[in-house]
């Protein structure tokens, strides 16, 4: 009975840490475009998103990854055997790229607490796109528990990863249109 609220607490802090993910370069982009604002408005905007990406990295995203770790450890020791398995290896190594991709988000969010960044709102478009991806080789590797799926799965990876690109180009062309 506790594997399973061990489980359950992996999944929920999974979740939060994901939704921090997603937000936090959702403000990203949102910080980088205030550096680009006229000075009143970017005296208004850059306190403020800073503060909200502070309290959401520090309260949310960061937490939620420590925990993750924990309960994830936790709950790979009562199914050990896994570790024989070659989807459990690939499913581990993605997770090992989502917190590399973790800290370089400490890196930006570093960067755009000190002042403008040398990253574009496009540029953190495409990069918060990385995190999906991830999560979607995660979830199937974990979901499937098969390397041959890994193959399909990389596949749909790089035919979602197409997808996406093809979004935010046409995504920056309405907002130029709009802008004009």
């Amino acid at each position: 009975m506790a594997f399973e609220y061990i489980k359950a607490l992996h999944i929920i802090f999974i979740v939060t840490w994901f939704a921090g993910l997603f937000y936090i370069v959702r403000l990203f982009i949102y910080q980088a475009e205030a550096w680009e604002k006229p000075e009143e408005e970017r005296k208004i905007l850059v306190p403020q998103l800073n503060l909200m990406a502070n309290r959401l990295w520090y309260i949310i995203t960061w937490p939620s990854a420590i925990l993750t770790l924990i309960f994830g450890f936790w709950v790979l020791s009562y199914r050990w055997g896994y570790m024989q398995l070659g989807f459990m290896h690939a499913k581990l190594a993605f997770v090992f790229l989502l917190y590399l991709y973790h800290f370089y988000c400490q890196k930006i969010y570093s960067d755009l607490q000190k002042g403008p960044s040398k990253w574009t709102s496009t540029k953190l478009r495409i990069w918060n796109e990385v995190a999906t991806l991830l999560l979607f080789a995660i979830v199937f590797l974990i979901v499937l528990k098969s390397l041959i799926s890994v193959v399909w799965g990389i596949v749909g990876l790089f035919s979602l990863s197409a997808l996406m690109m093809i979004g935010i180009k046409f995504y920056k062309k309405v907002r130029e249109k709009n802008q004009n």
